[in-house]
C-alpha cells in the first residue's frame, strides 16, 4: 500500500471516529483511546524509510501460532513492508499448524527472514521445518537447530509400517522445503530420520542456514541487498536502517499462549474438574461451578493446541473423583491411593499420544514437581473441604423442629391422642401414635408434621432407641 493510500484510509477512519464521537460523546473518545492502546496499533513515521515488521514466536507451535503469523504477514503486506523478521524459539509443535505456517510463508508477497534467537534459543522439530522454509534463515550464536523426533508411547516397533509412513512423509516434505530455498536437503532429511541437531556455526557450514548474527540490527544490515524469490517474484531486500514495526500478540492471543504451557494446562484441568464436582456436591454455592467452568473452557482451549492424549485427561478426572469418594468415606485410604496412582499416570500420559506422531512434534512433558504439587493441592481440597461438607451432612440436624426428633419428654397432660407437651423448654402441639399417653408418662418424638410433634410412649413396643435429648 502506498503512503497516499495509507493516508486516505487513515482519513476515512478518522472521519468515522469523529462522527462516532459527536454521536456518542465520551464513548467515542474512549474507543479512540482503546484503539491506540491495542497491541500492534502503532503509528509509523512517514519519513520515506522502508519498514520491517517484527514478529516473535516462542514455545510450542500450535494453531494460535499459525493464526498469529498469518495476521503478521497480512499486516506487513498491507503496509508495504520491505520484509518481516520472525524471531523463533521453539521445541516444535503440531504438524498441521506447522504446515499452515509454511504455506503462509510460501504464499507471502513479503520476504520472511527467520531469526533463531536470542542466544540459547532453538528451532527443533517443527522449528526446523519453518526455518528451512524462510526466504532467509539466520541463527544467533549459542542456538541450535534440528529434529527431536519423539518416540510414541509404547516404544519402537509398535507399528513399524505406520511409523515408516509418517517418517517418510516428513522426510520428503523437508527435502522439498530445503531444495526450494537452495539449502542442504540431505542433512535436512537426516535430521528427520536420525534426529540430528546442529549448532549455529555448524548449520552455516552445512548449508542449512545463511549466516550467524548476534542481533536483530546485524541481521537487517547483512540481508540488505539480497535478492530472494517471494510469491510476487524476485525481491531485493532493502532493510538497512529500516524502521522497526513490532507486531505483538493481542490480549486473547497472549492468554492462549500462556495457557498452552503443559504445566498450566494440567493445572486448569485439575481446577476445573474440582470446581465442577464441588458445585455438584454442594449445589447453590455457584463460585466453584463458575470458576470450574471457566478453568475447563480454558483447559480445553489449551489441550486443543497441544499434542494431547485424552486418556491422560480421563485419568486426571478419575483421580479427582476418587478423592471425592475418599472424602465421603474417610479412614479407608483405598480411594486416596487409587487417586494418587491415577493422577500420576494421567500427568505422565497427558502429552504422550498413543498413535504415531510427526517428527515435527516436540517431546512435551509435565514437570514432575508441579504434578506432585497439583496432586497434593487437589488431595488437600478434597479431604479438607469436601470432607467437612460430608461430615456436616451426616451430622444430626441441630436447629428447627426436625432437631426435636428423638428427643425425650414427660407428658404434662393426657395425649388421647392429641394434647400439648413440653420439649426442650418449649410447648408444642402433639399427637400420640400407638398407645395413648397419660400425664406424667415419658414419651419420645418420632417425627414432625408441620408444627405438630408425633410422639410415642417410651414403653410402647414400637419405640426404639432414637436419641438422648432431654426435656
Amino acid at each position: 500500500m502506498s503512503r497516499f493510500g495509507a493516508a486516505r484510509e487513515l482519513g476515512i477512519w478518522a472521519a468515522m471516529l469523529m462522527r462516532t464521537s459527536v454521536r456518542w460523546g465520551s464513548v467515542g473518545a474512549l474507543a479512540v483511546g482503546v484503539v491506540l492502546l491495542l497491541p500492534g496499533a502503532r503509528a509509523t513515521a512517514q519519513d520515506g524509510r522502508p519498514s520491517v515488521h517484527v514478529a516473535e514466536i516462542t514455545g510450542v507451535i500450535n494453531p494460535l501460532s499459525a493464526d498469529y503469523l498469518v495476521r503478521a504477514l497480512d499486516g506487513a503486506d498491507r503496509a508495504g513492508a520491505a520484509a518481516i523478521l520472525l524471531r523463533l524459539d521453539t521445541p516444535g509443535g503440531l504438524d498441521t499448524a506447522m504446515r499452515d505456517m509454511i504455506q503462509a510463508i510460501h504464499e507471502s508477497r513479503v520476504p520472511v527472514v527467520v531469526y533463531v534467537g536470542p542466544s540459547g534459543a532453538r528451532a527443533a522439530s517443527a522449528g526446523l521445518f519453518i526455518t528451512l522454509a524462510a526466504h532467509v534463515a539466520v541463527m544467533a550464536p549459542g542456538t541450535n537447530i534440528g529434529a527431536a523426533h519423539p518416540v510414541p508411547l509404547g516404544g519402537e516397533g509398535r507399528d513399524d509400517v505406520m511409523t515408516d509412513k509418517v517418517t517418510n512423509d516428513a522426510a520428503a516434505y523437508i527435502r522439498a522445503l530445503a531444495a526450494a530455498r537452495g539449502r542442504n536437503s540431505d542433512w535436512a532429511e537426516r535430521a528427520v530420520r536420525e534426529s540430528l541437531s546442529a549448532s549455529a556455526e555448524e548449520a552455516v557450514a552445512l548449508g542449512v542456514v545463511d549466516f550467524v548474527a548476534s542481533s536483530r540490527e546485524e541481521v537487517l544490515s547483512r540481508v540488505d541487498g539480497r535478492v530472494v524469490r517471494a510469491a510476487a517474484g524476485e525481491v531485493t531486500l532493502r532493510t538497512a536502517g529500516a524502521q522497526i514495526v513490532p507486531v505483538s500478540m493481542n490480549l486473547a492471543e497472549r492468554i492462549l499462549h500462556v495457557i498452552t504451557d503443559p504445566n498450566i494446562a494440567l493445572l486448569l484441568v485439575t481446577i476445573g474438574t474440582i470446581g465442577i464436582i464441588a458445585e455438584l456436591y454442594n449445589p447453590g454455592v455457584w463460585i466453584p461451578g463458575i470458576v470450574g467452568t471457566i478453568a475447563l473452557i480454558l483447559a480445553f482451549a489449551a489441550l486443543g493446541n497441544l499434542p494431547t492424549n485424552w486418556a491422560g485427561v480421563g485419568l486426571i478426572v478419575l483421580a479427582v473423583a476418587l478423592l471425592v469418594a475418599e472424602a465421603q468415606a474417610a479412614g479407608l485410604g483405598i480411594f486416596a491411593v487409587g487417586s494418587a496412582v491415577a493422577f500420576v499416570l494421567g500427568a505422565l500420559f497427558l502429552f504422550r499420544p498413543l498413535g504415531d506422531i510427526s517428527p515435527a512434534t516436540p517431546s512435551l512433558a509435565v514437570n514432575p514437581a508441579i504434578a506432585a504439587a497439583v496432586a497434593a493441592g487437589a488431595a488437600g481440597f478434597a479431604l479438607l473441604v469436601l470432607g467437612s461438607v460430608a461430615l456436616s451432612r451426616r451430622a444430626p440436624i441441630a436447629t428447627g423442629p426436625e432437631a426435636l426428633i428423638g428427643a425425650l419428654g414427660i407428658a404434662p397432660t393426657d395425649l388421647k391422642p392429641a394434647g400439648v407437651v413440653r420439649v426442650q423448654s418449649e410447648d408444642w402441639s402433639a399427637v400420640a401414635e400407638g398407645t395413648p399417653i397419660d400425664a406424667g408418662r415419658p414419651f419420645r418424638v418420632t417425627r414432625v408434621e408441620g408444627a405438630t410433634l408425633i410422639v410415642r410412649l417410651v414403653d410402647d413396643p414400637g419405640d426404639g432407641p432414637r436419641g438422648t435429648a432431654r426435656s
